[in-house]
């Protein structure tokens, strides 16, 4: 039996900074603008990301950077 609603492991802003090559300022800032996806957990208000949701981030980057290298490549060379 597969459960859907399966609660998995979520990544720490520095897990998310490592993966994505960033500082982990630009994490939080992301996170505040929405850029990145992010869930507040416990009193302070810490921030957790789901590793789907930085996937996700990354498939859309990827996909908006190789349409822009595509587009600047038009063959006037």
């Amino acid at each position: 039996m597969v459960v859907q609603n399966e609660i998995k492991p979520m990544l720490t802003i520095r897990e998310v900074a490592r993966l994505l090559n960033i500082h982990v300022n630009t994490v939080r800032r992301w996170s505040d603008m929405g850029i990145l996806k992010s869930y507040r957990i416990t009193r302070r208000g810490d921030r957790r990301f789901r590793q789907e949701d930085i996937s996700e981030f990354l498939a859309k980057y990827n996909e908006l950077n190789t349409k822009k290298t595509h587009n600047n490549g038009n063959g006037a060379e």
